[in-house]
């Protein structure tokens, strides 16, 4: 009699389980969303916090590369131990196109990272990103090479001046 006791309750217990499930979500479950090639959309808006245009150095690429050659020096110590690389700062290139909030997210050597922050420090102002036609303060990853002229290349030819 006990066991058949037992039995009843694991029996209603396994039924009101299963009831649970049904009416604790009385709403039936959403089915996920299925991608297809064909009825795929473009983004109606673009997200409200990215810019229409990127900042921009002076000149380019090819005047930040001139900048570079121009200002980078190689740490003695850096050469005596014959590191190279890249040190990867981050800073925010703000409305006005100033420089704020410098740091290395990637370092390389302890002299290294503290030439590349001090060549950012002498960085003039980049042209700002723009959102709808207006500039806006963004983030930039910007990798600084050291001891390796391949992240240095600078395009031979006539100069432009603006």
């Amino acid at each position: 009699m006990k066991h058949l006791f037992f039995l009843f309750l694991l029996v209603a217990s396994a039924a009101g389980g299963a009831q649970a499930q049904t009416t604790a979500g009385n709403m039936p479950a959403k089915q996920p969303i299925e991608l297809k090639p064909g009825r795929m959309q473009a983004q109606a808006k673009p997200a409200p916090n990215r810019p229409d245009a990127p900042p921009q150095f002076p000149g380019g690429a090819q005047g930040l590369n001139t900048f570079f050659q121009q200002n980078l020096k190689y740490p003695e110590a850096a050469s005596v131990k014959q590191i190279s690389g890249n040190v990867v700062m981050t800073f925010t290139v703000e409305a006005d196109g100033h420089l704020t909030n410098p740091s290395v997210v990637q370092p390389l050597s302890p002299e290294c990272d503290t030439e590349a922050l001090r060549v950012l420090g002498q960085m003039p102002a980049w042209k700002p990103a723009t959102r709808k036609g207006q500039p806006v303060a963004t983030q930039v990853r910007l990798p600084i090479p050291f001891g390796n002229s391949e992240g240095l290349q600078v395009e031979q030819g006539k100069p432009k001046f603006e």
